[in-house]
Order: structure tokens, then sequence, then C-alpha cells
């Protein structure tokens, strides 16, 4: 008797039934704040006001585990940018234009924003629009740049797409700018898939960079700049990596017990400029793409996956899969990347 006491609390233990949630319908809720939606596997939040672009801070729910995201939001938008100094004309610059550089925050890597603001902590309002598929919902929202630097417009687009497909732990997104500037090298800052908080390493356990590997997450205690370790540069390599993956593996900070990865998958590593992996009070994962030439009246975009993973061989799977785009497409009859 003891024995079958035994084995049972052992099968309630370890086999435990799990809910099944893909069968849910697709709910959208909207208020003047915000846009929220629920399909069978994900829960996301994406603002209207504030801090906006992207999934909104802690909003992006796995229902398998109950995990969320540990940052500041998923695929956030920064300035439109370029190699080189700002310091001859700083003064003639919005103070959050200015860009300075041989510090703890940036590095020593010279770089200046062509346009801006800052779009997720400056641009306050944005107004994303729905479209509802028959097995997705998505989202569209985007923003004119509205200040420059000296010698360059102003009034560049950018543009994101998220499409949340039913049946999936993760988003597909596309993060677009149609420029009004000629530059040698033009580029977009955002984060990728979002930056972690932390308590001494308490919230994750390792960190997967498909072009680095594994690094746990004591590597992460003392702040360090972006260039001193972990930063992926395009032009320090002999051969691109066959992925770009950027993910944090959750951990329960009260009970210590490991959950999913939440992964931030470039579809196209040729497009990854620079990629950072470094801490600051908290673990930055800001990625750039594009620093190529591109002339007033073109246009360059990144394609992306973000979401849960239960082992760095799916990630890898659905990388696979999706692998080589830089562009997605969305209408109320079907999405796809291209």
């Amino acid at each position: 008797m003891f024995a079958l006491r035994l084995f049972c609390l052992y099968s309630m233990f370890f086999f435990a039934p799990v809910r099944v949630f893909a069968d849910e319908p697709i709910t959208i809720n909207e208020s003047d704040e915000r846009i929220t939606i629920s399909t069978g596997d994900l829960e996301a939040s994406i603002r209207k006001v504030g801090y906006v672009t992207g999934v909104e801070r802690q909003s992006f729910l796995d229902k398998k585990t109950g995990f969320r995201d540990l940052g500041y939001g998923l695929d956030i938008v920064d300035w439109i940018m370029e190699p080189g100094s700002d310091e001859e004309y700083r003064d003639q610059l919005p103070q959050e234009m200015v860009y300075l550089t041989g510090n703890s925050y940036h590095g020593k890597g010279q770089k200046r924003s062509i346009e801006g603001p800052q779009i997720c902590t400056q641009a306050r309002v944005l107004k994303p629009t729905v479209i509802n598929g028959l097995d997705f919902v998505a989202i569209k929202q985007s923003f004119r740049y509205r200040t420059a630097a000296p010698g360059k417009k102003h009034g560049s687009t950018w543009t994101q797409l998220l499409v949340f497909p039913k049946g999936k732990r993760y988003f597909i997104s596309m993060d677009k700018i149609d420029a009004v500037n000629d530059s040698d090298a033009m580029f977009l800052r955002v984060d990728m898939p979002g930056h972690i908080n932390h308590s001494e390493g308490d919230s994750f356990s390792e960190i997967y960079l498909s072009y680095e590997g594994t690094i746990p997450s004591k590597e992460f205690l003392v702040d360090f700049a972006p260039d001193e370790r972990f930063n992926y540069r395009r032009d320090r390599r002999q051969e691109l990596p066959e992925r770009i993956i950027r993910a944090y593996h959750l951990r329960d900070p009260k009970s210590g017990n490991d959950g999913p990865w939440l992964a931030g998958m470039t579809l196209d590593p040729e497009i990854v400029s620079e990629a950072w992996c470094h801490q600051r009070g908290y673990v930055c994962l800001i990625e750039e793409f594009g620093e190529k030439p591109i002339k007033a009246g073109e246009s360059f975009s990144a394609a992306f996956i973000v979401g849960y993973f239960d082992s760095i061989e799916e990630m890898n799977s659905v990388y696979d899969e999706h692998k080589g785009h830089t562009a997605l497409e969305v209408t109320s009859a079907g999405w796809r990347l291209k």
C-alpha cells in the first residue's frame, strides 16, 4: 500500500495534466492605452501611449509555462544611425540625439544619430492598427522621424508589423525604414529580443548567442561596455554565422527552476551589423541592422521571430524553416515572409 501511495504521488508530480490552449480563439481587447492580444499560447500587449513600439514590457506571457519576458519590451525601436561622431555639431542637436562614446553604456565605437527622436521614449503616441486574419492577428504601426542631424532631412518612416499566429508560442515581426536621406552606412537600432532585468542572475540561468555559444548568468554580475565582451560585428568576421539567434533561459527566482528560452531570431544573418550583449545594470541586448549604402527614396528592413522555446534545438529548427527573409507582408487574407 505504501508503494502504491508513493507511485501515485510520483505520478501526480511528474505527470500532472497540462491544459491544451491551441484551440482557443484569438481575442483582442483595445483601450486608449494599449491593444492586448490573447491566443491559445500567448498573451501580449502593444502600447499606444508612453513607452511605445514592439511588445509592452512583461506583457508577453507564455501560457504553457506561465513565464513572462524580463526587460523593457520586445522589438523596441530607437534612432536611425550611421558610423561617425557627432562631436563637431553636438551643440546643434536635440539632447536626446546626442550620442556620447567612450563610456560603459556605448563603448568606444563612433556612431551618430541621423534622425530622431528615439521612438520608444519620445514618440509618446502611436496609432497601431489591427489586421484580423483567419488564423492570426497582426498589428501595424508606423512613425515619421521628426528631427535630423545638421545636413540631413527629417521624415524617414519606420514601419513595424507584428504577426501572432494561432498555435505558436512566438510572433513574427518586421522593422522597416523608408529613407529620405543618403548614407554610406545607414542602420536602425532595436532591442532584440529585449533586455534582461535581474538581481545577480536570479531570473535567468544562461544566455545563448548562436555566434558565441551559451554563457552562464554569472558572467553578467558586473557592468562592462558593449565592445568589451560578447560583441558581434559583421565587419570583423571572415564568414557569417549560420544563424543569428539571441536568447535567454528564464529561471524562477524563488524556486531556481528553469523555464523556457525566450529568443529573438534575425532571419537573415547578413543584415545584422552589430549585436550587443553586455551588463549595464541589466543585460542589454541591442541589435543594429543595415549599415549599408542607401539613397533617399530607398528602404531596408529586417524580419524576426520572437518567442518561447523549450530547447536550442527547437530554436534552430524554427529558424531554419524561415531563414533568409528580411521582409514581411500582411493582409487580412494572410501573411508571408519574403
